[in-house]
């Protein structure tokens, strides 16, 4: 497999997940870590942005995902930006979700979830078909 790969660390999103009142209604900060796995080498060689995926825009995507429709789960929000991920031309994404002020009652640094994705789970009808980014969407009306 091919290692290459595009990294976003530390995407910080204003959201109101959470599975109690006081979270939904105040919100907090969640912060977003993403690999993207794609053959970098033909942007590489063409110097094209085209060839590869801008990043700027998979970061304004990743945080529209986790900025919108409040959910329960981390679980949820982390499943919603691997697709969010997938929609882009990559092969495999693994998305952390990080809730550091999390109501746990004990001291602690952080809390977090993962979930690597790749086309073909979703395509094994795992976790349903891969979205279609709204751009992608509007182009083909």
């Amino acid at each position: 497999m091919n290692a290459d790969r595009i990294t976003l660390t530390g995407v910080r999103v204003r959201a109101h997940h959470g599975v109690f009142d006081f979270e939904r209604e105040h919100g907090q900060d969640f912060l977003i870590d993403v690999v993207a796995w794609l053959d970098l080498g033909p942007a590489a060689r063409g110097d094209e942005l085209a060839a590869t995926v801008h990043y700027g825009e998979l970061a304004e995507a990743v945080a529209d995902a986790v900025a919108s429709d409040p959910v329960d789960l981390i679980e949820t929000v982390a499943e919603r930006v691997a697709r969010v991920v997938l929609s882009f031309p990559v092969r495999s994404a693994e998305v952390t979700v990080h809730k550091p002020d999390a109501p746990v009652p004990v001291p602690f640094e952080d809390v977090a979830v993962t979930v690597v994705r790749d086309r073909s789970w979703y395509e094994s009808g795992s976790g349903g078909p891969v979205p279609l980014r709204r751009a992608d969407r509007e182009a083909r009306s």
